[in-house]
C-alpha cells in the first residue's frame, strides 16, 4: 500500500485490453520511439484489476478523456479518438465506481455550435469534469477562434479546458500546440482554468511562464514520467509552482507505478508532494469528490 493518498492523475486514456493493439498499430504507424509497458502490474486491465491498483498506489481517481468517433477515428482504426474512452464505457465506470473514474469532455472544433450543444448536454452528468483538447488532432493554436465558444462553457459550467501543449508524438505538425498561444485565451477567460498538458516539450520554458503569469493556467506532466521532467518543471515545482503542477501520466504512454515510484526523487516538501499529487488537480476540477472521499 503507498504512503501517498488521494492521488489524482488528470490524464488516463482507456486502460482495457482491447486498447493495446491500437496503441501498438499507431506506435508502428508513426514510428514512434515510444515503449509502453507491458508489465501487467503497469499496463492494461480489466477496470476491477484496475481499481484493485489505484487502491494499492493510493490512487483516488483517474480521469478519462470521453469522445465518439471524429472523421479522423472514422477513418482510421489507430486513430487518437480510439484511445479514447466511449460514453458508454465512461458511463459505466463512473456509476459503477463512483468518483473513482470521470471523464473530460473530447473537443471536436469543427462541429461548431452543435458540438457546443453537445458539450453542454454532456456536462450536465456530474461524472463529467471538465474537457480536453488533443490539439494536434486539428492543427489549430490554442487561441483559435473555434476553441471560444468552448473556453465560454467552461467558464460558464465551472470546468476546466486541459490541452495537449508541445509536439505531437504523431506525425501532426506542432506548431498549433505552443504553450505561448494560450496567452490571448486566458487574458479572454480569466474564468476559464487551462492546464497545458504534456509539460509543453519542447517549448517547456514557454508552459511554465505561461502557468507563472496567469492565475487561470496550470502545468501538466502527463506522458513524462517525473525523471525525464525538464529542470525547469522540477524547479518550478518546487518553487513558484508548488500550487500549478497536475500530476498525469496518459496512461499507457506512462504507467502509475512507474510514475509514482519516481515522486520520492524529486524530494518534495510534504505539502508540495501532496499539491502536485492530488490537491491541485482537485482545485482545478472541482468536480472531483473532496479529498478522502473515494479512497
Amino acid at each position: 500500500m503507498s504512503a501517498d493518498r488521494d492521488v489524482v492523475d488528470y490524464l488516463c486514456n482507456a486502460f482495457t485490453p482491447d486498447r493495446q493493439a491500437v496503441w501498438d498499430g499507431a506506435i508502428a504507424k508513426a514510428g514512434i520511439p515510444v515503449k509502453v509497458r507491458r508489465d501487467d502490474a503497469d499496463s492494461f486491465a480489466e477496470p476491477s484489476a484496475m481499481v484493485d491498483r489505484m487502491d494499492e498506489l493510493g490512487i483516488a481517481t483517474l480521469v478519462l478523456p470521453t469522445a465518439d468517433l471524429t472523421r479522423h477515428g472514422l477513418l482510421d482504426p489507430v486513430e487518437v479518438d480510439h484511445i479514447f474512452c466511449r460514453w458508454d464505457e465512461a458511463e459505466k465506470l463512473a456509476t459503477s465506481w463512483p468518483g473513482r473514474f470521470v471523464a473530460t469532455a473530447v473537443l471536436d472544433p469543427e462541429q461548431g455550435m452543435r458540438g457546443v450543444r453537445e458539450m453542454r448536454s454532456r456536462l450536465a452528468e456530474p461524472w463529467v469534469a471538465g474537457f480536453y483538447l488533443h490539439t494536434h488532432s486539428w492543427d489549430r493554436r490554442l487561441d483559435h477562434a473555434d476553441y471560444y465558444p468552448y473556453y465560454a462553457l467552461g467558464s460558464e459550467l465551472d470546468v476546466p479546458v486541459a490541452m495537449q501543449a508541445g509536439t505531437s508524438g504523431g506525425l501532426m505538425a506542432s506548431e498549433c500546440g505552443r504553450p505561448i498561444t494560450i496567452d490571448r485565451a486566458a487574458l479572454y477567460f480569466p474564468e476559464t482554468r487551462f492546464v497545458l498538458s504534456h509539460t509543453g516539450w519542447p517549448w517547456v520554458d514557454e508552459a511554465v511562464s505561461m502557468a507563472l503569469k496567469f492565475p487561470n493556467v496550470y502545468l501538466g506532466t502527463a506522458a513524462y514520467p517525473p525523471r525525464h521532467w525538464a529542470p525547469a518543471v522540477k524547479d518550478f515545482v518546487r518553487g513558484p509552482g508548488r500550487s500549478k503542477v497536475l500530476f498525469g501520466t496518459n496512461f499507457p504512454t506512462v504507467g502509475h507505478r512507474h510514475a509514482l515510484a519516481q515522486i520520492d526523487g524529486l524530494e518534495l516538501d510534504p505539502e508540495v508532494r501532496d499539491a502536485l499529487l492530488g490537491g491541485t488537480a482537485r482545485s482545478v476540477y472541482t468536480r472531483l469528490r473532496p479529498e478522502g472521499g473515494t479512497v
